[in-house]
């Protein structure tokens, strides 16, 4: 089943209302993403100020996702011996089958099932597992013998689709739509709920496209067969048939099994007395002559007929022409390959604004999840480099789509966030208007969210701006910094805007005031020259919606970070942890103990272990800012390693170009321990596809609509 959007709120206003203190606490399944604990943070949040328990269990993999099921969902069901309750699925279960892997599914004897478990799914991932959006319906033996469509009515289920009269608390697995199921789904839908009301009927492939096979024809029965000798009319009635269009043979066809003739029909012409079965003369005008061979007979109007039904055959084959048209629709949806939709941090901060709980923390977390995506180069089609990284506008997921995410944020950053009457000329000096990058707070209190026209550098407020520039994926590309030519033109980029080496590689914050404030204009100046445009965006005097600016948050005097910066730190807490460095920097690491450790950890148990082992830190430090600035030197230390790494690779042409795709190893170096987790290989594998993209443009002149993936 699936929740419409507009009905976002439905399922937790129940949930309000009939949790008692002693109810079973609500399990939410978090996946190790940024994007899932900021949103688990937005939920976690709304379930504490109502006073609802809960109970967060980290997964790494769908096998953390399988012990989940066997240890803490199963538990729960009234079957079980449980009370039944509430399981929210955070960035996990979208693409698989929930029942099974839970293990929710009915036995053979027709018993267990759901038993009161409701199962929320909310997932950015796509495509869909049809089964848990259009089915995932908990069974009710009462009406087994009811019409599927009349029980789902009586449920509030109409083909899927939850309706404002269903009540929750029965079971099932409900799927959260952010308006992709309503707005693309619909064949999807039809086919599936068809298929799903179909009787069972075996395709054993004999017959296809309702004609007859000679494996179809030497099945038939002895009697049924056609024999060798001459064909009597009856026999060339049924060929001449046999051509005629599919749908009308049931109607003309007809064979009897004794090889008896049957009546004519008035469109055939008059038979002769060689069908006669009696002695009588040619001549003779016995009853049975006449009734085959009189013209007179034959003009007489026919008698009343009645539509003759179609035979069970050819329902077969209409039922499986139509079964096979609904499954290749279904197939077709299911080869689109992996991509992402909306963030699933911002699809609850809908939830909160539709309950009238939103505020400054809140929407930071949403900020915070949507900014994340892009870091992780999760776009529409995939994981690849986002097109409008290309165009100068903001870059980010699903394009068009995203930057109205981002849009509707700002708004309501204004809209919670409004500017100081007394300290309107300020603030037009400070830097929204002027185009100054806030690094500090208004006062020792504030912790307002502000919008920043943020360049595309890394980390500056708290790096230097070399060093930001130098470690920035987007600079990477464009200048081509894996070789020396690219890092003469970034210097000769930084002395065409009058900032010298010595300035620029102190800290940004220790900068010069007058180069901070003029760096927006002498960055808007000289980009182009080097092909950089969309480095900064446009000013608010020409861009009055802000479109392309970021989102910045002070901590009073503590720190003043930017949504970005937060995604970097909490993503590189995920995937180095705060261990790995200060193993790294005291040079403490063993590559053999490493092997070792993987060899005997072959199931990973020990390593999904040490990343839920990350997962809290980054979730303390999302709500603590002490611990977030602690955690700079790891993203720091992330990001330095895949400039390395990167560097490495193409300068010594490890990346092979195949047939189909490109593939490189990465097999030797001080950091190959890093990328040992997904997450940090996928961002080392978005800067080098950046940057093989950047070279194919400046070779071929263009870059093809469909690049050539990388397998890394």
């Amino acid at each position: 089943m699936y929740l419409p959007r507009s009905l976002i709120s439905h399922l937790y206003l129940h949930l309000l209302r009939t949790h008692r203190p002693l109810s079973t606490p609500v399990l939410l399944l978090v996946a190790l993403e940024p994007d899932a604990l900021c949103a688990c943070r937005i939920l976690t949040t709304l379930l504490k100020r109502d006073y609802i328990p809960h109970k967060i269990q980290p997964i790494s993999g769908y096998g953390d996702l399988a012990r989940a099921g066997e240890g803490l969902v199963r538990p729960m069901r009234t079957t079980d011996g449980g009370t039944g309750g509430v399981v929210v699925c955070l960035g996990v279960g979208g693409l698989v089958d929930l029942s099974t892997v839970l293990g929710l599914e009915i036995d053979e004897d027709g018993q267990d099932g759901h038993g009161d478990v409701e199962v929320w799914v909310v997932d950015a991932r796509r495509p869909w597992n049809l089964g848990n959006v259009f089915g995932g319906q908990a069974p009710q033996p009462a009406l087994a013998e009811v019409n599927g469509n009349v029980r789902n009515r009586e449920k509030g289920v109409d083909r899927g689709q939850i309706q404002r009269s269903y009540k929750p608390g029965q079971g099932g697995i409900i799927v959260f739509d952010d308006g992709d199921v309503e707005g693309e789904l619909r064949a999807e839908r039809e086919a599936y709920c068809t298929l799903a009301e179909m009787p069972d009927v075996e395709d054993d492939g004999v017959e296809s496209d309702g004609s007859e096979t000679d494996g179809s024809r030497s099945d038939t029965p002895n009697e049924a067969r056609p024999s060798n000798k001459r064909k009597s009319w009856s026999d060339r009635e049924d060929q001449y048939n046999d051509s005629d269009d599919e749908d009308e043979r049931p109607r003309q066809r007809r064979r009897s099994s004794s090889n008896a003739s049957l009546s004519p029909s008035p469109s055939q012409p008059t038979r002769r007395g060689l069908l006669s079965t009696s002695n009588h003369a040619p001549n003779s005008t016995s009853p049975s002559t006449l009734s085959r061979s009189s013209p007179r007979e034959s003009k007489s109007p026919p008698p009343a007929q009645f539509p003759k039904l179609p035979s069970a055959r050819t329902l077969r084959r209409r039922l499986l022409r139509l079964r096979r048209k609904h499954e290749a629709i279904l197939r077709s949806y299911y080869s689109l390959g992996a991509s992402y939709s909306e963030p699933i941090s911002s699809l609850l901060y809908s939830l909160a604004s539709e309950l009238g709980r939103e505020d400054n923390d809140l929407l930071w977390h949403a900020i915070v999840g949507v900014s994340s995506l892009e870091l992780y180069g999760r776009t529409m089609t995939g994981v690849s480099i986002s097109s409008f990284s290309e165009s100068g506008r903001s870059a980010g997921w699903s394009s068009g789509r995203g930057e109205r995410i981002r849009q509707v944020l700002r708004d309501e950053v204004r809209r919670i966030n409004p500017p100081e009457v007394n300290n309107t000329g300020r603030e037009f000096n400070r830097g929204d208007s002027s185009g100054v990058i806030p690094t500090t707070a208004r006062s020792p209190t504030d912790t307002s969210i502000r919008l920043s026209p943020e360049p595309r550098f890394l980390l500056i407020r708290h790096w230097s701006l070399y060093d930001s520039m130098l470690h920035s994926p987007y600079l990477a590309a464009k200048l081509h910094i894996w070789s020396d030519t690219g890092r003469k033109r970034l210097h000769k980029f930084l002395a065409k805007m009058g900032v010298s080496l010595s300035q620029c590689k102190q800290s940004y914050t220790h900068m010069d005031m007058d180069l901070k404030r003029g760096l927006r204009e002498l960055l808007l100046k000289y980009a182009p020259l080097y092909g950089l445009d969309g480095l900064v965006p446009p000013a608010a005097s020409v861009n009055p919606s802000r479109q392309g600016w970021g989102f910045v948050r002070s901590w009073g005097w503590k720190a003043c970070l930017s949504a970005t910066d937060v995604g970097v730190v909490v993503g590189a807490i995920l995937e180095v942890g705060k261990a790995g460095v200060h193993v790294s920097e005291t040079g403490g690491w063993d590559r053999g103990r490493a092997e070792k450790r993987e060899l005997v950890d072959e199931e990973g148990h020990k390593e999904g272990e040490e990343w839920v082992g990350r997962f809290w830190e980054a979730y303390d430090a999302l709500e603590n800012i002490d611990a977030l600035k602690l955690a700079l030197p790891t993203a720091m230390y992330l990001h330095r390693a895949i400039l390395r790494t990167g560097t490495s690779l193409i300068e010594k042409r490890q990346i092979r170009h195949l047939r189909a795709f490109r593939m490189a190893i990465v097999k030797e170096g001080p950091d190959v321990h890093l990328f040992t987790h997904p997450a940090a290989l996928t961002k080392l594998a978005l800067w080098v596809g950046e940057a093989i993209a950047e070279q194919e443009r400046e070779q071929r002149g263009k870059l093809g609509k469909k690049g050539t993936p990388l397998v890394l």
